[in-house]
Formats: C-alpha cells, sequence, structure tokens
C-alpha cells in the first residue's frame, strides 16, 4: 500500500464527501454479496438515470500518440495523493480546483454512478487531477497500476494521448478508458449522462 494514500478508513473519508458516500453502514446503503448497493423504498437498486431504449456502445480503440526520444515528456516524479483503497486497480480521475472532489451535485452524480457499478470505496482510487496537471498517463499508470480509468472533466489529450469519443469505452494497452464531462456539468446534461450509463451498462469489472 502507498503511504500517500489518503483514505484507509470511514472517518477520514467524511472529511471529502460530506454526505457519507461510499460508507458501508450508510443508512441507504447496503451490502450485498460484497457489493455495495443504494436501496429505495421499493429496495431496488437505484439508478443514476433512465437509458430505457439506449443502445450498447461498442468498443473502441484509441492510440497512444508515438513520442520521440527527443520530446520534451515531463521528468518529474509524482507524490500522488488520492482516496480509496485501489484493491482493483480501477482510477478515477477528476477535475476540480475548487473542492477536493466535486461540488455537491457532482459529489452526488459519482456517488451514483460509482454504486451503480458495484464498486467500493476500496476498490479504487479516486484523485483530483487539478493538483497534478503536469502528470501524463505513463505517471498515472505507473503509479497507480491501473486497469480501467475513468475521467471526469480530463481529457485525454492532457493525459498525452489521443484525442476519442466522450461517454464510451476505449482501450489502450489492455487498460479500459472512458472519458467524459467534470462531474458538475455532467450532472446537469441529461443526453451525456445517458450516454454514459449506456457504457456503464456494458462493463464488467
Amino acid at each position: 500500500m502507498n503511504s500517500n494514500q489518503l483514505i484507509t478508513n470511514e472517518e477520514a473519508l467524511r472529511l471529502f464527501f460530506n454526505d457519507d458516500v461510499y460508507l458501508v453502514g450508510d443508512i441507504s446503503v447496503v451490502e450485498n454479496n460484497g457489493s455495495l448497493v443504494k436501496e429505495n423504498n421499493d429496495n431496488q437498486p437505484t439508478q443514476p438515470y433512465d437509458t430505457e431504449g439506449q443502445p450498447p456502445q461498442q468498443l473502441h480503440e484509441a492510440s497512444i500518440p508515438k513520442l520521440e526520444l527527443d520530446a520534451q515528456l515531463p521528468t518529474q516524479s509524482f507524490d500522488f495523493k488520492y482516496l480509496g483503497k485501489n484493491e482493483k486497480g480501477i482510477l478515477i480521475l477528476v477535475h476540480d480546483d475548487q473542492n477536493p472532489v466535486s461540488t455537491k451535485e457532482g459529489t452526488e452524480l459519482l456517488r451514483k454512478l460509482v454504486l451503480s457499478i458495484n464498486l467500493k470505496n476500496a476498490d479504487f482510487a479516486l484523485l483530483n487531477y487539478a493538483g497534478y496537471t503536469d502528470a501524463k498517463f505513463e505517471h498515472l499508470s505507473a503509479f497507480f497500476s491501473c486497469k480501467m480509468v475513468f475521467a471526469f472533466g480530463v481529457p485525454p489529450t492532457a493525459l498525452g494521448l489521443s484525442e476519442v469519443q466522450l461517454h464510451q469505452l476505449h482501450e489502450i494497452n489492455k487498460i479500459k478508458f472512458i472519458f467524459t464531462h467534470n462531474l458538475h456539468d455532467l450532472d446537469r446534461d441529461m443526453p451525456s449522462k445517458k450516454m454514459l450509463w449506456a457504457t456503464l451498462k456494458t462493463l464488467t469489472l
């Protein structure tokens, strides 16, 4: 376990998620066969939005731009401070220079998305990219050994990758990626949320 992991217990997590999100034992969250689900009044798992009729998304190949030896790549190392335990090699990138994660609305949306794909806080690492804008894909991959990356408000070009279509699943060197809008903006963009949710339904994590 990396010494610079910020969150190792539920009390510390509350410093970043004021609504007790991701916490086992919260009155709105129960554990179901090792996975977290949020219950509504009908005891059914809550989905963040209705996507009835949305077609499944296809897997797209994305390429890392070829870098010459004289390319001016950052040489510094990064002491990433992050939330979670990264037990499943899932990296969640957010970008907010005013909040630790996002606004109240954006954080609630992230909570719903995480619960919808049955992830616990121990499964992933959550990093606010606003503090590490010089970090590229190579730095993140080496540090987190990630198998899946969700990028909210972090474009692929910022990571040194080629442009890809938003809200869809892509694969780079056997690492799956989904790039989408900033959490706060995404919360207000229903068409984008529906496209993202249709993609999330195809995931096997």
